[in-house]
């Protein structure tokens, strides 16, 4: 199955931002090795979010992985920003990212942000990396916290000294200073109570609204469904369905689907009952 952006094959616009088809990414070898992806496509057009969805292990997170070119490929191609980066060697790698293409957030803020930094030095360090002079890149810094809905304040601090929701802001703010074409965000709010979830999935939705391009990664149908315009399921490294939001949650076809909708109270669908789930638990290991 494929997730096609609705920019794609339509003549004079722009390229999709991220372009994946037929991407398999297979660990090991010989009998002991296991694909982790078969035959995924996913586009995402400009100023677009798009949702991957999963449980663990069923291949999203190694999804974002190649993506990012920090696994091997066994087949299929990828384009970021138009640009071919199926065979990227670490050098070409290296390029990319120092040109802040694309840019990953982590689902630990804490893996992300240099404990020893103040928030202001993680903010400017990427702009640094590429050449932006220090007072141009203190004054986005400070920008870009604000786009985050951070006070100025903070950017003398370091992480250890700021809340589990401060940090994630700051990381997506990190992310977003060398103003990338694609942002993917791994498990955005899944360390996060009640309210900071709420506030770090409204930004993101005024991010989508500002034409940045992200995929939201997450193994809850309710977190993204309210962000997302599109999603897309993963189901044992197999895309099994994908549509918009609303298609999704209203009239979910696969049997995996069905079950994550009937299992979320958030969202406004009818929860299903105990008996089917567990129908759909055996229609999905039979």
């Amino acid at each position: 199955m494929t997730v096609a952006s609705p920019e794609e094959g339509v003549g004079g616009r722009a390229a999709p931002v991220l372009d994946v088809e037929d991407l398999e990414v297979r660990y090991g070898r010989g009998r002991r090795g296991r694909s982790a992806l078969r035959g995924v496509s996913l586009s995402v057009a400009r100023g677009e979010t798009v949702g991957v969805i999963g449980e663990t292990g069923s291949g999203k997170s190694t999804l974002a992985r190649a993506v990012l070119g920090l696994v091997r490929t066994s087949a299929g191609s990828i384009r970021v920003g138009g640009e071919d980066v199926t065979g990227f060697g670490n050098r070409q790698w290296r390029a990319l990212r120092r040109r802040g293409v694309v840019q990953y957030v982590f689902q630990d803020p804490l893996r992300s942000l240099d404990p020893d930094l103040t928030v202001e030095d993680s903010l400017t360090e990427p702009l640094l990396v590429q050449g932006v002079p220090r007072g141009e890149a203190a004054e986005r810094a400070r920008a870009f916290l604000d786009r985050v809905h951070l006070p100025e304040e903070l950017l003398g601090r370091v992480p250890g000294e700021l809340s589990g929701g401060q940090r994630q802001r700051v990381s997506v703010a990190r992310a977003l200073v060398t103003e990338p074409a694609l942002v993917i965000l791994d498990e955005p709010v899944s360390a996060l109570d009640s309210a900071n979830r709420v506030q770090v999935l409204e930004i993101l939705k005024e991010l989508r609204a500002s034409g940045t391009s992200l995929v939201l990664i997450s193994h809850d149908l309710g977190s993204v469904a309210g962000t997302a315009d599109r999603i897309a399921v993963l189901y044992r490294g197999e895309l099994v369905e994908a549509g918009t939001s609303r298609d999704v949650i209203t009239h979910p076809r696969h049997a995996y689907t069905r079950l994550l909708v009937g299992s979320a109270p958030t969202l406004h669908a009818r929860t299903a009952s105990r008996a089917e789930r567990e129908a759909l638990r055996a229609q999905l290991s039979g």
